[in-house]
């Protein structure tokens, strides 16, 4: 009876975090006669554990996603095909819209110390970590995406997210992945 119980809690709990969009406003609206202009987003910060990545402005965070990782969302990524999302710092360095993913920016994994570590192993650290949408699919619709750790090693969102994302973030901004 109390693993039922255990059961019925972890399965409440999982679909009560389970999507957010999580604004701070931290100044007021500008009136209509004033130029509004997009707030520089210096860092992405990405926290495994909680499925969350923040756009942080000035060090503050501006605002909040819920994402879905890899298949095997505990750990770094070790080499490729681990299916796991890498930690530590980053670039975003390009972004492409992509037939399968809807709109893509591409993360700088590996890093020097990924490459290292790789070669050290003798295997391949991987390449092409992406932050994307989810696949616009008749069989799979977009919300049955957004809950699970489905991707290679990738970070996913919402379309919508990251559309607003996508307008927010340039080229050249920093990420950083922690556990």
């Amino acid at each position: 009876m109390r693993w039922l119980l255990a059961v019925f809690c972890l399965c409440v709990t999982s679909v009560s975090q389970a999507a957010f969009t999580e604004t701070i406003v931290r100044k007021p609206q500008a009136s209509p006669s004033q130029v509004v202009m997009q707030p520089l987003i210096d860092k992405v910060l990405v926290i495994k554990s909680e499925r969350r990545l923040q756009l942080i402005s000035r060090g503050e965070p501006l605002k909040t996603y819920r994402i879905s990782l890899g298949k095997q969302p505990r750990g770094a990524k070790q080499r490729e095909g681990d299916s796991k999302t890498p930690e530590g710092l980053y670039w975003l360095d390009w972004r492409k819209q992509s037939d399968r993913f809807n709109l893509a920016m591409h993360i700088s994994y590996p890093n020097t110390q990924d490459a290292t570590r790789a070669t050290h192993e003798g295997v391949s650290a991987g390449s092409m970590i992406m932050i994307h949408g989810t696949p616009i699919s008749d069989d799979y619709p977009e919300w049955y995406f957004h809950t699970l750790d489905w991707t290679e090693g990738c970070i996913a969102m919402r379309n919508s997210d990251m559309r607003e994302v996508w307008e927010m973030v340039k080229d050249g901004t920093l990420i950083e992945i922690r556990p």
